[in-house]
């Protein structure tokens, strides 16, 4: 008969597991604190060196001058301008183009939709040249419309992948009792698949908003004033008299991540209400 003890014996595996997340969760929240205490801190304070210092006393003299800026006030404009038509749109074509390829499939379907989710795997370095001369040759650089046609075509492949998985999860008894009833597929798609799409829907939003609002890439080489700067733009181009305002840079940049992180807070009561009210069982 085993004993006790032996049954018990200590397993190291959930102990190093812990530690290796704790590590891993300092190393990504190392940055952010770096960020938070650059913002608090004179430039004075940051140029001896003493970045990761506790302040004495809490320099908030940054986010006065961010908050007062008037670029700054121009760079988030551009960002939503870009960013929220960019989000709508993309999302919007890749519900059609999923539900397409989930509940209407067509001869060659199967490979269009290998053909348009083929854009996930294209670096974007290797069409950064021809679109930069196709939209000079439309006189459209130093505008925002290059930013938001770029994005909402390259969300397009992720969206249309992720509703379709989805779509192709909804039993298609619902849509083919909703035809008996006299709807036709776009009262289907609007009145009783997208209702049991909440979920995804939010998940393909936040992600959308996230990446559009984030990116460097496009706004760097489609746009050259400060008036068309988005704020990942202005974030880097912000500078001191003699310096880089690394208290200002840092202040802008915790400011700036306030919109994604309150459209995560926001979708993510989304998400539960959407499991709840249009959960589906078979």
């Amino acid at each position: 008969m085993a004993s006790p003890v032996a049954e018990r014996r200590f397993n190291p595996w959930p102990v190093a597991i812990f530690v290796i997340l704790v590590v891993l969760a300092l190393m990504f929240l190392l940055p952010t604190v770096g960020v938070l205490l650059s913002s608090v801190k004179t430039t004075r304070e940051i140029a001896l060196g003493q970045l990761w210092s506790m302040p004495q006393a809490l320099f908030m003299g940054n986010f006065v001058e961010v908050l007062g800026n008037p670029a700054v006030h121009r760079y988030f404009l551009n960002t939503l301008i870009v960013t929220v038509p960019g989000t709508i749109a993309s999302t919007a074509l890749g519900v059609l183009a999923g539900y397409v390829f989930a509940k209407l499939p067509f001869r060659g379907s199967n490979a269009l939709f290998l053909a348009v989710i083929a854009g996930m795997f294209f670096p974007p370095q290797v069409i950064l040249v021809p679109l930069f001369r196709l939209f000079n040759g439309l006189g459209l650089i130093d505008t925002l419309w290059p930013v938001f046609i770029v994005h909402t075509a390259l969300g397009i492949p992720i969206c249309t992948l992720l509703m379709r998985n989805f779509f192709a999860t909804v039993p298609t008894a619902l849509r083919e009792a909703a035809i008996l009833e006299g709807a036709n597929e776009w009262q289907v798609l609007t009145k009783v698949v997208l209702p049991l799409s909440l979920p995804a829907l939010a998940v393909l939003a936040t992600l959308q908003f996230t990446w559009i609002w984030n990116d460097f890439l496009w706004p760097l080489i489609f746009t050259q004033s400060d008036e068309m700067r988005t704020v990942m733009l202005g974030i880097v181009n912000l500078k001191g008299q003699y310096s880089v305002a690394w208290g200002v840079q840092g202040a802008l940049s915790l400011v700036a991540s306030l919109p994604t992180l309150i459209v995560f807070l926001f979708f993510q009561r989304f998400f539960i209400k959407g499991m709840t009210m249009g959960a589906v069982k078979g």
